[in-house]
C-alpha cells in the first residue's frame, strides 16, 4: 500500500481495568484522573461480566470525576442491553460528561461469560447482523430522532430518542474488529474503527496478524468497503507489548523467545516471526522513548492509523511518549 496522504493528528487512549480487589472502584477513578493527568485524550471502559466495574455506571462516575478527558467504552457487547435502552443510557453519559462520550460496540466474543449469565451466544453470521441492526438503531436514537425499525432481532414503533446529546450530529461511535466481516460491518456504521488482529477461538491475537503489512492489508480493507466514507472513519489500535530498552534489537529477540514459551498468554505463536517483524509491528513497542515515538509515526505513514490505545497495566510507561507525539 502507498503511504496515505492527509495524515490524521494522533490521539492517545487509555484503557480503564477491573474491580479486581476491594476498594477497586475507588481505584478506578483515580486511573482515570492520572490518564487525564498524563495527557491521555481518552478514557476506556471495558465490559466483562467478571470481577469489575460496570462501565455504563462507570463511565456515569467519571462525568463528574475528570474533566477534559474523553470517556469510553471498548467496547460494550452488543447481546446483553437492547439498543433502545442503550441509547438513552449513552446520551444520558454524554450529556452529564458536556460532550465527551465515545461509544464503542462489538457483536461481544467471550463465550464463557454468555454461558456464566444464561444468555446465548449465537453463531458469529447471527452476532454480526444482530450488530448491524443495532448500529442502525443506536445512530437514529442517538441523534435525537424518532425511530422506526423493522427487522430480524429488533422492533422500534415511533420511539423517539432522548435526552439529546451534547455532541452533534450525536456521540462517536467505535467499532473494532480483525475479520473481514466485522471490518465491513464497521466501515458502514462506525466513525472510528479499531483494527484489531485475528484471533482464535479462545480469543487470543494471532502472532501472524500483528506484522505492519497485514495490518495495511486490513486498513485497505476498510477503505475499499467505506468507500466515500473512509476520509471521514479515524483508525485506531492497541498496542498490546511496550519495552522500554535501549536496545530494541536484543529485546526484541528476548521478545521472541518468550513468546516461543507461550508469553504473553494473550498471543498465540501460530507463525514465524522475525526481529524485524518484531520492531515494525503496530501492536508491539520495543525501544527508547524516542524510537517508541518514531515506530508510531511509521505505522501511521504505512497504515493511516492514528489513534493510539495502551492497556491500564502500561499507562504510565507509555506516558513519556505522548509528550513527543502530542499535536503531530
Amino acid at each position: 500500500m502507498s503511504e496515505p496522504g492527509n495524515l490524521r493528528k494522533f490521539r492517545f487512549g487509555a484503557g480503564g481495568e477491573g474491580n479486581k480487589d476491594e476498594g477497586g472502584a475507588r481505584k478506578f477513578v483515580q486511573l482515570a484522573q492520572t490518564a487525564e493527568e498524563y495527557g491521555y485524550d481518552t478514557f476506556a471502559v471495558p465490559d466483562h461480566l467478571g470481577n469489575q466495574v460496570g462501565p455504563l455506571a462507570a463511565l456515569g462516575a467519571l462525568t463528574q470525576a475528570t474533566s477534559t478527558i474523553r470517556l469510553a467504552t471498548s467496547v460494550l457487547a452488543n447481546g446483553w442491553r437492547h439498543p433502545a435502552i442503550l441509547a438513552k443510557e449513552a446520551t444520558t453519559i454524554d450529556v452529564l460528561s458536556r460532550g465527551r462520550l465515545e461509544l464503542g460496540i462489538g457483536a461481544g466474543w467471550m463465550k464463557e461469560e454468555f454461558d456464566k449469565a444464561g444468555i446465548e451466544f449465537e453463531s458469529p453470521g447471527v452476532r454480526i447482523r444482530r450488530l448491524d441492526e443495532s448500529l442502525t438503531i443506536l445512530d437514529g436514537l442517538m441523534r435525537g430522532e424518532t425511530v422506526d425499525f423493522e427487522g430480524e432481532f429488533y422492533t422500534i414503533r415511533g420511539l423517539e430518542g432522548s435526552p439529546r446529546p451534547r455532541q452533534g450530529p450525536r456521540p462517536p461511535i467505535a467499532v473494532g474488529g480483525g475479520g473481514p466481516k466485522m471490518l465491513a460491518l464497521a466501515a458502514k456504521h462506525a466513525d472510528i474503527i479499531s483494527v484489531a488482529p485475528g484471533t482464535t477461538p479462545d480469543g487470543k491475537m494471532k502472532l501472524s496478524d500483528m506484522t505492519l503489512g497485514k495490518t495495511a492489508e486490513r486498513v485497505d480493507r476498510i477503505r475499499e468497503a467505506a468507500g466515500d466514507r473512509f476520509a471521514d472513519i479515524e483508525l485506531n489500535w492497541t498496542i498490546a507489548v511496550i519495552v522500554i530498552t535501549d536496545d530494541r534489537e536484543a529485546t526484541a529477540d528476548m521478545a521472541l523467545k518468550a513468546l516461543a514459551q507461550g508469553y504473553p498468554p494473550n498471543i498465540v505463536q501460530d507463525t514465524e516471526f522475525t526481529v524485524d517483524d518484531v520492531l515494525s509491528s503496530p501492536y508491539i513497542a520495543i525501544g527508547s522513548f524516542d524510537e517508541i515515538a518514531e515506530q508510531i509515526r511509521n505505522v501511521r505513514r504505512r497504515t493511516s492509523m492514528s489513534y493510539v490505545g495502551v492497556f491500564p497495566t502500561q499507562m504510565d510507561a507509555f506516558a513519556p511518549v505522548i509528550q513527543l507525539l502530542k499535536g503531530e
